[in-house]
């Protein structure tokens, strides 16, 4: 074949096989070298790019009857599924892929990470020979996918966890109905202070990420930032007290102090009753002997009868606090270095939604030494009425002596 009809032909193949299927770029290439004559095989491979083999293979479907419009290939033809050739492969996978089977010792995964890579050895180890390529396809078309945990378990419940709820639903909506305030109160996640990365992302120039320090190791010059928060339920407004050293109950009563008097005390002048939510368990747990003393005073001080609801232990995420104001702020920041405690107060502050919820906050430097002892004559000293259901959950502290 000269010079010219090869230059012809590959400006035809570039021309037609971006437009064509396989099939259609292998018959039209053996159509050619059929044409040619001798040696058309050989050029036609040359111009096209085409292997000798398939060439041929297009000159055996040339001399046989067409395929249908909507067909590539032949029925039957084309590599067979893996499964085709290894029919207990899905079942072995599944096997080792199954949890009861995962905890068996006999399982070869008991001890390991179930990745692709470690299952193909696996099925390697049984005489079942597949990539991990493989591994992650057959996964995928058993209905399986790369999960996390999920944190919905809480544990073995209180017998009473229910109807503890409906309890603390009643007290607020008496509260509410009278216009008194209610509040939901908890400590927020401790946060480092510094230039310390963050989950999350936040606009910036391409290429020009916040830098931040590649290990979160804490600055004791700076400390942390410790968020104390009051949601005031009725109103949908926030608290919040940055706190610079340790989350006691006296920091946590602190912290509701300083709402009064810059939030609730405007809000509710004519109170005289207030109704605090509160986890079972951390500075202001219901077994906290200094939570209550520090109520008390602050009852004294106010002229409050200050009601307090505990939630079960182990129901944290129910308390209103977490999905009504904590959830926003640590939206508010995500992606943003909390460089300062400043910082910390400000992102606080500006925190707002859709729905009207606004958040004041302020730092609180004041040192809340750990470990303060509360001796059984101050206990006597709190005038502290237990609710008829459940008193160690639920509990009134009258301002002064009845």
């Amino acid at each position: 074949m000269g010079m010219e009809m090869q230059q012809v032909l590959e400006r035809k193949y570039s021309t037609l096989f971006p437009h064509l299927d396989e099939r259609q770029r292998r018959l039209v290439v053996a159509a050619d070298a059929r044409e040619l004559g001798r040696g058309g095989v050989s050029a036609a491979a040359h111009a096209s790019g085409l292997s000798r083999p398939t060439i041929h293979k297009g000159l055996r479907e040339l001399a046989q009857e067409p395929l249908p419009p909507s067909r590539v290939r032949r029925e039957g033809a084309g590599r067979k599924k893996v499964t085709q050739h290894q029919p207990g492969l899905l079942r072995e996978l599944e096997l080792l892929i199954d949890p009861e089977t995962r905890g068996d010792p006999m399982s070869p995964l008991r001890w390991t990470c179930k990745s692709t890579r470690q299952l193909s050895e696996a099925l390697s180890a049984k005489g079942v020979g597949v990539s991990h390529p493989t591994v992650a396809a057959l996964l995928d078309e058993l209905g399986y996918s790369l999960q996390a945990n999920a944190k919905t378990l809480e544990g073995a419940q209180h017998p009473d966890r229910d109807a503890q709820f409906r309890y603390i639903s009643r007290q607020s909506q008496t509260f509410l109905r009278k216009g008194l305030p209610v509040i939901s109160v908890d400590t927020k996640k401790k946060e480092l202070v510094g230039q310390f990365g963050r989950s999350g992302r936040e606009w910036q120039p391409q290429g020009a990420p916040e830098k931040v320090l590649i290990h979160d190791f804490p600055d004791p010059t700076v400390g942390k930032a410790i968020p104390y928060g009051v949601y005031d339920v009725g109103r949908d407004a926030g608290w919040v007290s940055v706190g610079c050293d340790h989350d006691t109950a006296s920091f946590a009563v602190e912290s509701i102090r300083r709402w009064w008097k810059r939030m609730g005390q405007a809000l509710y002048p004519d109170s005289d009753a207030l109704l605090v939510c509160a986890d079972g368990g951390g500075s202001n747990g219901y077994r906290v002997r200094l939570w209550k003393v520090e109520l008390q005073r602050f009852a004294r001080e106010v002229g409050l009868h200050i009601t307090v609801c505990h939630f079960p232990p182990g129901t944290s995420k129910w308390n209103k606090i977490e999905h009504r104001l904590f959830s926003h702020i640590t939206m508010n920041w995500r992606g943003r270095p909390l460089v300062s405690h400043d910082i910390v107060v400000k992102l606080i502050g500006a925190t707002t939604t859709k729905t009207g919820l606004q958040v004041k906050a302020a730092l609180d430097k004041r040192k809340y030494p750990k470990g303060v002892k509360v001796t059984d004559e101050e206990m006597e000293n709190i005038h502290l009425q237990p609710h008829k259901f459940h008193g160690e959950w639920n509990y009134t502290i009258v301002s002064h002596e009845v």
